[in-house]
């Protein structure tokens, strides 16, 4: 247990995963409860996509940006602003909800509004992890965000799927505004030393991000990994923007068995973070990426063969282990590989592949769920996930670099 909570020595990481538990929990009962919200006003599964574009395409089409400006500016002070601003968002559409004024149009406008700062956002808090602890507990504090994302993803749906059966999608919006609280309390109570002048502030905004770009695409094995992070989390968006008619139409649930598969994934994916919190050395780290990509591919084309709710909820537990383990270590070996003059801008390409890629899965999840049904959607993406962990593997074996102990 102490080599699993090690990180949370340092005072100033303390205070930003407090704040993250409690904020992250809200989060996700926001995500489910907008899924839900527009699969009841339209029952479309290309509304489903279309909604999961415009809320995260901004993170695709502005994250470098969100990179420059995290590698040039107080990161404390960005992450300050994007969470207030969060915050205003999910007040206005709580108000919006449960007045029961919302409309098609006034969902979409906030999601895209979400979806921009989340651009900025997300870069600058996978960078911030550096300035909270020392580079000795740089991995376990990684992994220890992931089983807070994780652990919150556990539970939120869940509270998520009750909530909206017995009150509304409203409460869970309200709920996620409350919870900023916590995490701005954090930001503003953190002691930081100041950051140095960075040498890329003298370059232009567009020459500073093809100088990020023109790193990441130097380094083979950063490229490596971010292209299979990009090709699982494109595909992973195939499975996320169907829950909802899994859980309606094909498992014959509602609202609460989709929070119960995606909490299923949540309890897997926290399982998964807490391996990796428990290591104590990146060492022999290298291979667990593409071993997750093939466990996770394998697990879509299983869940596309489950005609039983508890079964899909099973084998999204292993799904959402092995995703875990992709993108957990993948964020670890690349943060240990980047110096931190780049940090900024290769995590927001990291943010491109990771988050920025769902966008595209979940419009083209949903436009071809209505081709040719979502069964068999998610199996063409399980197959194309574990396509990509083959190819990953043999460029790796050809080009072998080991993450040092």
């Amino acid at each position: 247990m102490p080599s699993l909570l090690r990180a949370l020595h340092h005072r100033n990481y303390r205070l930003f995963f407090t704040g993250q538990l409690i904020s992250l929990i809200g989060t996700w009962m926001q995500s489910v409860a907008q899924s839900w919200l527009v699969y009841r006003m339209t029952g479309s599964s290309e509304m489903l996509g279309l909604i999961g574009f415009v809320a995260q395409g901004p993170v695709f089409l502005l994250s470098t940006l969100g990179g420059v400006v995290a590698d040039r500016f107080d990161r404390r002070r960005i992450l300050l602003l994007t969470q207030s601003v969060s915050m205003a968002l999910a007040v206005l559409l709580a108000a919006l909800t449960l007045s029961d004024e919302i409309t098609l149009p006034a969902l979409f406008t906030i999601a895209a509004l979400l979806g921009i700062t989340n651009a900025f956002d997300i870069p600058t808090r996978q960078s911030f992890v550096v300035e909270m602890v020392e580079r000795a507990d740089l991995a376990n504090a990684i992994a220890l965000n992931s089983s807070l994302f994780n652990g919150a993803r556990l539970f939120g749906p869940a509270v998520a799927g009750l909530l909206v059966a017995a009150g509304g999608e409203g409460w869970c919006f309200a709920f996620n505004a409350a919870s900023f609280v916590a995490v701005l309390a954090g930001l503003l109570a953190m002691r930081l030393a100041p950051r140095p002048p960075r040498a890329e502030a003298r370059l232009g905004v567009f020459a500073s991000i093809g100088e990020g770009i023109r790193f990441v695409l130097g380094q083979g094995a950063i490229r490596d990994l971010m292209g299979m992070l990009g090709l699982s989390s494109l595909m992973a968006m195939f499975l996320a923007v169907l829950l909802p008619i899994y859980a309606d139409r094909i498992l014959g649930g509602g609202a609460a068995s989709l929070g119960l598969l995606m909490s299923a994934s949540g309890l897997g994916a926290f399982l998964a973070a807490l391996r990796l919190a428990a290591r104590t050395s990146p060492a022999g780290l290298d291979p667990w990426p593409a071993r997750g990509a093939l466990l996770f591919g394998l697990c879509l084309i299983g869940f596309s063969l489950s005609p039983w709710l508890w079964l899909s909820a099973a084998i999204q537990l292993v799904a959402g282990f092995a995703f875990m383990i992709q993108t957990s270590s993948t964020n670890t070996l690349i943060q240990l590989k980047v110096p931190d003059a780049y940090r900024g801008r290769t995590m927001a390409l990291y943010s491109m592949m990771f988050v920025g890629m769902a966008p595209f899965g979940t419009l083209a999840g949903g436009l071809l769920a209505g081709q040719i049904g979502p069964a068999a959607t998610v199996a063409v993406a399980g197959g194309t996930i574990m396509a990509g962990g083959v190819v990953y593997i043999l460029l790796h074996r050809r080009r072998p670099e080991r993450v040092a102990a």
